[in-house]
């Protein structure tokens, strides 16, 4: 790993106030490893446009915080034990790399379409040392893979498509966590009876000022 750029390292006050506002137990070598990432985004978004996000100060606010708030509702829905998480339309690995980071003890998979952001994501999982983070470039309605506990999603699609396209990887206990702004009554209206929408959950997103919330969902039983 390359030595951080001293505008990454200068956010580490702000990281670790963004923690400490979301209640997270972080460590110092986590800590490291989430600036790490954030300078390996920079690095790579110069040549490959994985995000239009490219100033580290709001790369941080509006990635590294965002994805961090789901840590501890996803801890509190699925526990602290093992968990395989898949995170489709991964992208540059938002949020499926930070959980990982965050919880060593979950197994995380980033699905993408777009080759050069699966390759991201498995630098990555090399250059951090993360042998939880795992990325497929595939479309997921054709991937084969074990079933997951969570399916989790960031802005890739409707709540209707998110899940008719990922139905088949959720376990027969396992729930869908969709990433969004403001709560999208439409999206939830619109979701086939056999889809239940158990909690919407704000999110507080430290420094970023709009609305988040996380839609958990699951299969009637």
């Amino acid at each position: 790993m390359n030595p951080r750029a001293p505008a990454i390292d200068a956010l580490r006050p702000a990281l670790q106030d963004a923690a400490a506002r979301l209640a997270l137990d972080v460590s110092a070598s986590q800590f490291d490893a989430l600036l790490d990432y954030l300078a390996l985004l920079q690095r790579w978004n110069a040549t490959y446009n994985l995000t239009a996000v490219r100033e580290p100060q709001q790369m941080l606010t509006h990635h590294l915080a965002d994805c961090m708030a789901v840590v501890a509702p996803l801890r509190r829905q699925a526990g602290t034990g093992p968990l395989r998480l898949l995170d489709v339309g991964s992208g540059g690995g938002l949020p499926g790399a930070v959980i990982a980071l965050l919880n060593p003890g979950a197994d995380v998979t980033c699905v993408d379409t777009v080759g050069k952001k699966a390759a991201f994501v498995l630098q990555v999982a090399g250059e951090l040392r993360l042998p939880n983070l795992h990325a497929r470039h595939a479309r997921v309605e054709q991937m084969t893979a074990e079933p997951y506990d969570v399916v989790a999603s960031r802005a890739f699609a409707s709540l209707v498509d998110f899940t008719r396209l990922t139905r088949q990887h959720l376990a027969a206990h396992g729930v869908w966590m969709a990433m969004k702004g403001k709560p999208p009554s439409d999206e939830i209206a619109q979701l086939p009876a056999s889809i239940e929408v158990f909690h919407v959950e704000q999110l507080d997103v430290p420094g970023l000022g709009a609305e988040r919330c996380l839609v958990w969902m699951r299969p009637k039983r």
